[in-house]
C-alpha cells in the first residue's frame, strides 16, 4: 500500500507535464479520391470566428456527394452520446433518401453548420498492407511486438477527480511509477516472442498509422491492430529530414520518407526513426476484409472518417472539412467534404485539427502521404 503514494505523486507530476504538452496545437488535413470536391485552387473568405453559417456559404457544398456523406453518417453516428445527435442518427437510419437531392435536404433540415474558430491543419492516414515473415532475415529484421506485460496505463481520475479522463502510461520500477522506455531503448531489447518480422521502415509506418494488414509469403493476410503504446509523444521526422538536407522542403511525403529509409536501411535510417520516441505495440487478428477499426470501435468509412482531439470533439459528430493550400507536391489542391469523427491520434491535438482516413493499401498510402493542407473546420450541430 505505501507504494501507491509514490505512484500517486509521480502521476500528479506527470499530469502537469501532460497538461502543458496539451496546450500545443498542430495542423494538417487531407482529402480522399473520387469523393474529393473543389479541386481548383479557390480560396474562401473565412467567416467570423464562432459564427453560424449557411450551407450555401460552405465552399464545395453544392458539389458534395450528399448521399455518400449521409451513408457515412449512418455508419458512424451510433457512437454519439449527445441526445440531439442520437435523435438525428435515428432519423437518418429510418429514412432512406432516394437520391442526392433528398440526402442534401435531410442534412440541411436536420443540421446547422457552425465554424470552429481559427485555422489549422488537415493530414491523412491509411491502413498499410505490408509484407511480413514469421522468421527473421537480413531484410525482415524488425520484430512486430505485442503489448508488454509490464506496460501500465493509469486513469488519473482514480487519484484526483479533477483529472478525470486523463491517462498516463508507464511501468512500476522499485515501487515508483516511471515513464515507459522510448523507441531507442525498446529497440535495443530482444523480443522473445515477436508476432511477425517486418522491414524496419514498414514497421515504422505501420506504427504511425496504428493498424494495417500483414501479407505472408503463402498469401495469408493477418490484421495488425493497435494494442497500446509507450505513452511517449509523437514526433514527426519530416522536419528533421528537411533540416538535415536529406529531403527537399516540398517533398517530405510519406512515399519520399519511406523510400529514403529503405535506401538507408541500417544505423543511418534507425537514427532518423529514433527521433520519434513514440512506440506502438500490436495484436494480430484474422483479416475480415473490412476497413480499419478506429477508436470508436467501428470500421472507418474510407474518405469520410476523421481522427480528432477527443478533449475538443466528441465521437460520432459530423464535420465539414474545407482544406486547401497544400504544403506538399503532388497533393490534391483541396479537400472539401463531410466526415464523421470516429478516431483519435497521438499527433492530433487542438480545435482545428483533423486526420482523414483514406483507406487501405498503396494507393491510399500515396494519397495520405501528400496531405498537409490548411484547414477550416465546421461542426454540423443538430437543430433544436
Amino acid at each position: 500500500m505505501p507504494r501507491l503514494w509514490g505512484v500517486r505523486g509521480g502521476l500528479v507530476a506527470a499530469f502537469a507535464v501532460l497538461a502543458l504538452a496539451a496546450c500545443a496545437t498542430t495542423a494538417p488535413i487531407k482529402p480522399t479520391g473520387p469523393v474529393a470536391v473543389g479541386h481548383g485552387s479557390v480560396e474562401t473568405t473565412p467567416t467570423a470566428p464562432g459564427s453560424v453559417v449557411a450551407f450555401a456559404d460552405l465552399a464545395g457544398w453544392s458539389q458534395e456527394d450528399h448521399l455518400g456523406a449521409l451513408d457515412a453518417f449512418r455508419q458512424g453516428c451510433g457512437v454519439a452520446t449527445d441526445p440531439a445527435m442520437a435523435e438525428v442518427c435515428r432519423k437518418a437510419r429510418a429514412d432512406r433518401p432516394a437520391d442526392d437531392a433528398e440526402a442534401r435536404r435531410f442534412l440541411e433540415i436536420n443540421f446547422r453548420p457552425e465554424q470552429i474558430p481559427g485555422q489549422g491543419t488537415l493530414t491523412a492516414y491509411f491502413a498499410p498492407e505490408s509484407a511480413a515473415r514469421m522468421s527473421r532475415s537480413a531484410e525482415f529484421s524488425a520484430p512486430l511486438r505485442g503489448k508488454p506485460v509490464d506496460l501500465v496505463v493509469l486513469d488519473l481520475g482514480q487519484f484526483e477527480p479533477g483529472f478525470a479522463g486523463k491517462r498516463v502510461t508507464g511501468r512500476v520500477e522499485g515501487g515508483q511509477f516511471t515513464p515507459y522506455p522510448d523507441r531507442a531503448a525498446i529497440e535495443t531489447t530482444t523480443e522473445s516472442r515477436p508476432l511477425a518480422w517486418m522491414r524496419p521502415e514498414e514497421l515504422f509506418f505501420l506504427q504511425i498509422q496504428g493498424s494495417g494488414v500483414l501479407i505472408l509469403p503463402d498469401g495469408r493476410r493477418v490484421r495488425a491492430a493497435f494494442a497500446g503504446s509507450n505513452g511517449r509523444p509523437f514526433v514527426g521526422i519530416a522536419a528533421a529530414m528537411r533540416e538535415r538536407g536529406l529531403l527537399p522542403d516540398n517533398n517530405t511525403s510519406g512515399d519520399a520518407i519511406r523510400t529514403w529509409l529503405a535506401d538507408h536501411r541500417g544505423p543511418e535510417a534507425d537514427a532518423i526513426m529514433r527521433l520519434n520516441p513514440r512506440y506502438v505495440f500490436f495484436q494480430t487478428l484474422a483479416d475480415d476484409g473490412k476497413q480499419a477499426v478506429g477508436a470508436a470501435g467501428i470500421p472507418l468509412p474510407a474518405g469520410r472518417a476523421i481522427a480528432i482531439d477527443p478533449s475538443k470533439h466528441a465521437m460520432g459528430e459530423l464535420y465539414w472539412l474545407d482544406a486547401s493550400a497544400p504544403k506538399l507536391s503532388g497533393a490534391f489542391p483541396a479537400y472539401r467534404r463531410l466526415a464523421v469523427a470516429l478516431d483519435v491520434g497521438g499527433a492530433i491535438k487542438g480545435d482545428v485539427r483533423a486526420d482523414l482516413y483514406v483507406g487501405t493499401g498503396a494507393a491510399a498510402g500515396a494519397e495520405a502521404g501528400r496531405v498537409r493542407h490548411e484547414l477550416r473546420l465546421y461542426r454540423l450541430v443538430p437543430r433544436g
